[in-house]
Formats: C-alpha cells, sequence, structure tokens
C-alpha cells in the first residue's frame, strides 16, 4: 500500500460513552479496506473489529448502522440487524469525562445465578419490545436495567434530575449511554422538543445533542 496522507475529522467526543474507540476502529479498518483493495465482507470487517475491541457491542452497530444484536463467544462473532423503531434520541453530554475503566470499578465482581437471570430476562424482553416497535415496554425494559446502571448512575450528578424531568415529559426511557457519562432520552417525535425545552432550563454545563438512528453505519463518500 502507497504512503497516504489523511486528514480525520470527527465530532465523537472521548471518554463520554458515544463509542469514540469503536468509531475509530471501524474507520481505520475501513480506510484500509479502500486503500490496500482488501475487498472485505462485512462480515469480516465485524470479527477484525472486535478482536480489536475486545466485543462486538458498539463495532457492529457502527460497521451495519441500525439496530443490531451481536454476541461474541469463544471467537465466534454473530451480528443480527433489524430496523429501529421510529423514535428520537436526546443526548446529554457532560462536560466532564467517565474513563470506561473508572465506570467499570463500581461495578460488582459477579452476579449471582438469580440476579442475572433476572438481568437476562429483562434485556431479552428489552430487545424483543424494540423489534415488536413496542417502545413502552422497551422504555420499561431498558430502565429496569440490573447490570450495570444501578451501580453507575451515581457518577453523573445530572442523572437523576434528567430522568425525573424526561419522564415527567412523555419520554420512554432515560439511561446511560454505554459507560456514561452521557445520558440519553428515548422519546417520540412529538415529546422530544418538550423535553429538550424543559431540559434547556436547567443549570447544566454539558450540552443536548439531537441525535437520529443512523441505518447505513460505514461508509465511503467522494467529494
Amino acid at each position: 500500500m502507497q504512503p497516504r496522507r489523511l486528514k480525520m475529522t470527527s465530532d465523537v467526543p472521548l471518554a463520554r460513552g458515544l463509542g469514540s474507540s469503536s468509531s475509530v476502529i471501524v474507520a481505520g479498518i475501513e480506510l484500509a479496506n479502500q486503500l490496500a483493495n482488501l475487498n472485505l465482507t462485512d462480515h469480516e470487517k465485524l470479527q477484525l473489529a472486535t478482536k480489536i475491541e475486545g466485543h462486538p457491542d458498539n463495532v457492529a452497530p457502527a460497521i451495519y448502522g441500525n439496530l443490531v444484536i451481536a454476541s461474541s463467544v469463544e471467537g465466534q462473532v454473530s451480528a443480527i440487524v433489524a430496523d429501529f423503531p421510529e423514535c428520537d434520541f436526546l443526548a446529554y453530554i457532560p462536560n466532564y469525562e467517565l474513563r470506561t475503566r473508572d465506570s467499570r470499578g463500581v461495578l460488582p465482581k459477579k452476579l449471582s445465578y438469580k440476579e442475572a437471570v433476572a438481568a437476562s430476562s429483562i434485556a431479552n424482553v428489552a430487545v424483543a419490545a424494540l423489534l415488536a416497535g413496542d417502545m413502552a415496554t422497551a422504555g420499561q425494559a431498558i430502565e429496569g436495567d440490573l447490570f450495570h446502571e444501578r451501580y453507575r448512575q451515581d457518577l453523573v450528578r445530572e442523572f437523576a434530575t434528567i430522568k425525573q424531568v424526561a419522564k415527567e415529559n412523555g419520554a420512554y426511557a432515560t439511561y446511560l449511554s454505554g459507560a456514561g457519562p452521557t445520558v440519553m432520552i428515548l422519546a417520540s417525535h412529538d415529546k422530544m422538543p418538550t423535553i429538550k425545552a424543559e431540559l434547556e432550563k436547567q443549570p447544566f454545563k454539558g450540552k443536548l445533542h439531537d441525535l437520529k438512528v443512523d441505518n447505513q453505519g460505514v461508509r465511503v463518500e467522494a467529494k
């Protein structure tokens, strides 16, 4: 491959739970794919990205776009892609970082069998509800997470207030994006403007960003 000069522009903030590491991994793989004419399939890109990242949770949706359910067990990587239901996202991005390794430090070392079964059942309902387009049930399941949020939410001082304001104004769910500290709100098109307006009244120092589901994933565009 011939030497190249590259210019990178990214609007994904670092250490905010928004997938900056997975974004750069997927971008790097696609860059190599294009410049070296590797002709990688999406699944091959996923395998490479998962090996680098350590899990497919964020790299899979970055590659495929839309709603992705993925797993990696003993080197076998699988991903299922489905259409995401019609809705809006609002991200509150704090003006401070929260390193993943720090947020992992508050998690318990292990869960009991009973807790693991309960947490898995809630996650299963969340996925099934999204696939069925039942946003009310999906929202309840997302907010009912037992794997991580109850341990991490106190690390994000704005979380409780944002969740309360969003709930009072009809949001489906409020949850931590990744390991935090970004807080994500999921709501219908008609409810989101009011939720955003109410949150803008709060004395927070972070920023609110309207987000949409990317249903294309990684792509190359000529300019």
